[in-house]
C-alpha cells in the first residue's frame, strides 16, 4: 500500500484515481476533486478544504478527519465508505451515495446532505441542517439528533432508535419508518406516508398528522 504523510496537497485531481493509498496528517487544500475515482483508500487525520474530496470513489475508510465548510458537496457517488470520529462542516456532502456508515460524526452544516443514498448506518452523529436525507433508501439511526426541518422528505424503508428529531414537516411521502424509543418535536409530521410504527416515542407540538 502506498503511503503519502503529512503533505500539502494542491492543484485539481491531486491524487486522481489513487488505489490502495493511506493518506495521513496531510492537508487537501485548493483544487477539486482530489480523490475522483478513487479506490481502496484510507484516510487519518487528514483535512479536506477545496470541493468535490470523494467522487465517485469506492472502499473508503475515514477517521479523524475534517470537511472544512468550502468542502462542498463532498462525497457524491461514491460506494462503501466508513467515517468515525470526524467532523464534516460542508454543507451538500452525500448524494447519490452507498453503503455508508458514520459513527461519531458531526455535521453543524448539513443542509441538503445525505440525498438519494442506499444503505445507511448512523451512529452518535449529530446533524445541524434542512433537508436531510431526502429520498434516501435504507437508512439505520441510532443515538442521532437532527436539527433542521424537513428531514427524509421521500425516504423508504428508514429506522430510528434512540434518537432525537427537531424537525419541522419530518418524513413525508416516505414508506416504511420505525421510530423506536425517540423524541420527536415539530408541526406537521408524516404526510404522506405510507406504513409508520412509533414504538415508546415522545412527540411534542405537533401540528397535523396525516397518513
Amino acid at each position: 500500500m502506498k503511503i503519502i504523510n503529512q503533505e500539502l496537497l494542491t492543484g485539481e485531481r491531486a491524487c486522481f484515481k489513487a488505489e490502495h493509498t493511506k493518506i495521513t496528517q496531510s492537508v487537501f487544500a485548493d483544487g477539486e476533486s482530489p480523490l475522483k475515482e478513487s479506490r481502496n483508500i484510507i484516510l487519518e487525520n487528514d483535512i479536506f478544504r477545496w470541493k468535490y474530496p470523494l467522487w465517485y470513489s469506492k472502499h473508503v475508510t475515514a477517521e479523524n478527519v475534517q470537511l472544512l465548510d468550502t468542502a462542498r458537496s463532498g462525497i457524491w457517488y461514491t460506494h462503501d465508505i466508513k467515517i468515525k470520529n470526524s467532523v464534516i462542516q460542508a454543507p451538500k456532502t452525500f448524494r447519490r451515495s452507498s453503503a455508508i456508515a458514520l459513527e461519531n460524526v458531526q455535521m453543524p452544516n448539513a443542509l441538503e446532505s445525505l440525498w438519494s443514498c442506499e444503505e445507511v448506518r448512523l451512529t452518535n452523529v449529530n446533524v445541524t441542517g434542512d433537508y436531510f436525507g431526502m429520498n434516501s433508501k435504507n437508512v439505520k439511526l441510532e443515538n442521532v439528533t437532527i436539527t433542521g426541518n424537513y428531514c427524509f422528505d421521500g425516504a423508504e424503508n428508514v429506522e430510528v432508535s434512540n434518537s432525537t428529531l427537531l424537525s419541522k414537516d419530518a418524513f413525508w411521502n416516505c414508506k416504511h419508518v420505525v421510530v423506536r424509543d425517540s423524541t420527536i418535536v415539530g408541526e406537521y409530521l408524516v404526510w404522506n406516508t405510507k406504513t409508520l410504527l412509533l414504538s415508546i416515542v415522545r412527540l411534542k407540538v405537533i401540528k397535523g398528522f396525516v397518513i
